[in-house]
């Protein structure tokens, strides 16, 4: 009877150890599985987000590829701008030129006498007095050239001043800068167009003796000596009291010596 209560119990015991056992057996590949779709999970998550990294570069590629093609050409716009400024620039000192030319060759209105000498000052005409505006406009182009040496934006923002304010008292001025900025650069036929522009047309300016003088530096430096010395001496005859007089002297008695 013993024997029969003992095989009763440990029977079943015995099962219940056996299927614990399976089900500890069962658990770490459960956990395997379920590591395995985590990795994938994450792998599809990085492949997503390598992709979408991939479509931003392009797109940012684009982008780049657009705005270097809008630069071309706006540079090709400016570069043809500035043929065409540089040709308007050569046009209005040809018909200033002749104009000057048919005054000389006429008489003076009422007399009978020719037109005076070169050694006569011009006489002096009022010019209109630039706004707040305008003159704003102007320090900030100076400014490009003394300060920041930007001298291409200065020489498109100085022919915009002078398309902007013709005929003004700083439009002078601009024509001065547009020479000495192209001097710089240097662009010695440029320089002197625009030095030609205030010599001829502004004479009677105060920035006439200076612009006279750099002409003269300008047609030196283009192997123009006569003609240099020409304006040099025009200067010491007709601004004689400028600082620009003493330095024409200054270069005529070294070309002499």
């Amino acid at each position: 009877m013993s024997r029969k209560l003992m095989a009763a119990v440990l029977i079943p015991l015995s099962l219940g150890l056996a299927g614990l056992g399976h089900a500890q057996s069962s658990t770490p590949a459960f956990q395997n599985n379920a590591s395995e779709a985590q990795r994938k999970a994450a792998d599809n998550q990085a492949t997503a987000e390598l992709f979408y990294m991939i479509q931003q570069l392009q797109r940012t590629v684009r982008e780049l590829q657009g705005r270097v093609e809008e630069q071309q050409n706006q540079i090709e716009r400016l570069q043809q701008q500035g043929r065409d400024r540089y040709v308007d620039l050569d046009q209005r000192i040809l018909d200033l030129s002749s104009a000057m030319e048919k005054q000389a060759t006429q008489p003076s209105a009422g007399t009978g006498d020719a037109a005076s000498g070169s050694g006569d000052k011009p006489e002096r005409k009022a010019y209109r007095a630039p706004g707040t505006e305008e003159k704003e406009t102007y320090d900030a182009i100076i400014k490009l050239i003394r300060e920041e040496k930007d001298f291409d934006t200065a020489i498109n923002q100085l022919y915009e001043f002078i398309d902007t304010y013709p005929e003004g008292d700083l439009t002078v001025n601009a024509y001065y800068w547009l020479g000495e900025v192209y001097l710089a650069k240097p662009q010695l036929e440029q320089a002197k167009q625009a030095f030609t522009i205030v010599a001829t047309r502004y004479a009677d300016h105060r920035k006439a003796p200076d612009a006279i003088y750099k002409l003269g530096v300008t047609l030196d430096r283009l192997g123009e000596k006569d003609e240099a010395e020409r304006r040099m001496s025009e200067v010491v005859e007709n601004y004689p009291d400028s600082g620009s007089a003493e330095l024409a002297r200054k270069y005529l008695d070294k070309a002499s010596g």
